[in-house]
């Protein structure tokens, strides 16, 4: 029997709408299948089946974030295929800081008004981003609030599983004077920041699409940049080096996100002129007179995730990275100190 409910569409709500929607976005969840996934679309629950063999303890980690404001640029540009990526990268970044693998994820998708096709095109970047993860998006939710939200809104948010065994989390207890601050960088601005974004720029009253030379884009373009996922190189150098902590630079930046891989009376003392800094975020700090330590307490700089890896196997993990297509390098090393954290 075909389901129906003239009272619920009359109240704004279109059922139809959704399973077409669950039609559309089929195909790309098929390509994040990978093994363990047991099942299809459609279940109260998805399922996965996690290889443990090898490992003595097997711990889940899990992570849970959303796009954010950034998902005003996409909705002003009506371009909804990248944020689903930024939605998978929130969350499998931060769980890799554990030295955990990502499984699988699920996406939620609140709507002011489900347009299936719309709809498809999020779901497209968020199995974009669990590709690039190496993970599998076993399932998910759409909900349409209408009189709730405008028609043309919606927030994007989700959450990650990874497996890690027990002995091999991370552990900065080992970390010592002299080991290395090792930079991976970023895509851009990430998914951080943007309600600053928004206002040094008045998105509402700008025009997205003008080129703006210093960024070699438009400055939607530029905005819209996904999150770089940073799972597989991380992996590959945890497995290459001794890798004593890893921090995801989100919101908050150098001085909130570091100084949590570092333990008590060890500090990261950053150079600050070894840092790579695109021009979004020197255009940024110049358009909306920003000092420059906010821009470090706010923005990933350049820096989406910082390594501290042993002084002995520093050229080792950099090895690695570059292998795996990362352009990492030194911004600096570990030394005795009160604060966690110290940009010179």
């Amino acid at each position: 029997m075909e389901s129906h409910s003239a009272s619920y569409a009359a109240a704004g709500v279109d059922i139809e709408a959704g399973y077409k929607g669950v039609q559309l976005m089929r195909g790309h969840v098929e390509r994040t299948n990978i093994p363990g996934v047991l099942g299809g679309l459609g279940g109260f629950g998805g399922l996965f089946a996690p290889d443990v063999s090898g490992m003595a303890e097997p711990v889940l980690v899990s992570g849970t974030d959303g796009v954010g404001t950034k998902q005003r640029i996409a909705q002003l540009l009506d371009r909804h295929d990248t944020v689903g990526i930024d939605c998978v990268a929130m969350c499998v970044n931060d769980i890799v800081c554990c030295g955990a693998r990502p499984l699988f994820f699920l996406d939620y998708i609140a709507i002011g008004k489900n347009i299936p096709e719309k709809v498809a095109e999020l779901v497209s970047g968020v199995a974009e981003g669990c590709v690039q993860a190496g993970c599998a998006l076993i399932g998910g939710e759409t909900a349409e609030h209408p009189g709730t939200m405008a028609p043309e809104d919606y927030d994007l948010a989700g959450f990650a599983v990874g497996l890690v065994d027990r002995a091999k989390i991370l552990d900065n207890s080992t970390m010592r004077p002299g080991d290395k601050v090792l930079a991976l960088p970023s895509s851009g601005v990430h998914s951080n920041g943007y309600s600053l974004v928004r206002k040094v720029f008045d998105v509402e009253h700008t025009d997205l699409g003008q080129y703006v030379e210093a960024l070699g884009a438009t400055l939607g373009e530029a905005l819209l940049t996904p999150t770089r996922i940073y799972v597989k190189p991380v992996l590959a150098a945890i497995a290459a080096a001794d890798v004593r902590g890893v921090s995801h630079i989100t919101g908050g930046g150098f001085y909130e996100n570091i100084p949590r891989s570092i333990p008590a009376g060890l500090c990261a003392r950053i150079d600050k002129a070894a840092v790579r800094i695109p021009p979004i975020f020197r255009l940024i700090q110049e358009t909306g007179k920003i000092p420059e330590r906010d821009m470090f307490n706010t923005f990933n700089m350049g820096v989406g995730m910082s390594l501290i890896v042993s002084r002995d196997s520093a050229d080792a993990a950099l090895a690695a990275l570059h292998e795996a297509g990362e352009d990492a390098y030194v911004i600096g090393e570990i030394v005795e100190g009160p604060e966690k954290v110290e940009l010179i």
